[in-house]
């Protein structure tokens, strides 16, 4: 899944668990952008690790910083959705 298919899914999404406060891809993209960085600006996740900090997803998981690089840790409700326990 690429970054426009990744932003109209989860606009969808959105619009399904709140049907009054729809948003537009464009909007959850620019989400994203700042989350996760773009080419030419780090997102904020990248910023906490550069400063040395976890930085926790509630369930879905954590990166946090390890040596020059990140490591990810699956939170328990996404290895139980990918082991088929749920969903």
């Amino acid at each position: 899944m690429d970054m426009s298919r990744l932003s109209e899914t989860t606009a969808g999404r959105a619009a399904d668990h709140d049907p009054g406060r729809a948003l537009a891809p464009e909007d959850v993209r620019s989400v994203l952008d700042a989350v996760l960085g773009t080419v030419e600006h780090p997102g904020t996740i990248a910023e906490a690790l550069r400063n040395g900090e976890t930085v926790v997803l509630g369930s879905f998981g954590s990166f946090r910083p390890d040596g020059g690089t990140a490591s990810f840790r699956p939170g328990r409700a996404l290895e139980e959705f990918l082991q088929g326990a749920t969903g």
